[in-house]
């Protein structure tokens, strides 16, 4: 009722239990999404590759959050059952999947060679890497979802793919591609079971594995500048919350108008 004392937040995920991955880095999309999920009053698992998701884990918990980590490598679909089981004896639950991890992986250098160039094992890598990550996590924690009538999923795709593209990144953007179409098809599959699928597309994100080249993409967008990951993670908090109930297989551009500008060349010779 009008005049009733309301929690000022505008979503809480409180009673939420909420799994985040590729949450190694603590300038990632990945643990910023975990931290603001944490703050609204989740608990939340992430995962990472690495020790370091120990580091991150305690930084949560230092902010007061109910927190664990879980280190798996999310190509091998033996580590993933084993993860998303652990989680689910720790938790009791999963109602908010958050698939981030993709792209980078520490210790393994990215491939842009030409399509000529290119291997068939380097492609089968990049596929593996960014499409059947986030497939085989989907694929595990999905049926708990049904169980509950109620599940958030957002996959963390990108701009390159499903709306631009870039030479050396025909794998890449067949992957990310492939993500927002695998999304739709389980909005509409599971929507009857109380699941909405959403995706989320960063366009020049300033974290850690950003490169020198697409700092300078950066600079070349409407505002200027790359994106924090605090920036892509608060769109992907919003798609995981009861406020965004009717929002399902969706696409959700977070590049800065990066994609709506025709010219995006040097700002002299043009604007």
């Amino acid at each position: 009722m009008i005049g009733e004392k309301t929690d000022m937040r505008f979503a809480s995920f409180e009673g939420r239990v909420c799994l985040v991955t590729g949450a190694g880095s603590d300038s990632g999309i990945g643990f910023n999404t975990a931290v603001i999920l944490g703050q609204l009053g989740a608990r939340v698992a992430i995962v990472s590759t690495t020790e370091r998701i120990y580091n991150r884990t305690d930084e949560l918990k230092a902010l007061g959050i109910d927190a664990r980590g879980y280190i798996a490598d999310l190509m091998d679909r033996s580590q993933v059952r084993a993860m998303v089981k652990a989680v689910l004896e720790d938790f009791g639950t999963i109602d908010v999947l958050i698939n981030n991890a993709g792209m980078v992986q520490v210790g393994v250098e990215e491939d842009f060679s030409g399509f000529l160039d290119m291997s068939y094992e380097s492609w089968d890598d990049a596929i593996d890497r960014n499409l059947n990550i986030p497939f085989n996590v989907t694929k595990e924690v999905i049926p708990t979802m049904v169980a509950a009538g109620y599940g958030r999923i957002v996959n963390v795709s990108s701009v390159t793919g499903p709306v631009v593209s870039n030479p050396g990144e025909s794998s890449y953007s067949a992957a990310k591609a492939a993500i927002v179409g695998m999304s739709r098809s389980l909005a509409i599959e599971f929507g009857n079971n109380g699941i909405t699928v959403n995706c989320v597309l960063p366009g020049w994100i300033g974290t850690a594995s950003q490169t020198e080249a697409e700092a300078a993409g950066g600079l070349n967008t409407p505002l200027r500048r790359s994106a924090t990951g605090k920036e892509v993670a608060n769109a992907i908090v919003f798609l995981a919350s009861e406020e965004a109930s009717y929002i399902t297989g969706e696409s959700l551009v977070v590049d800065g108008g990066n994609t709506i500008q025709e010219y995006k060349g040097p700002q002299e010779l043009y604007y």
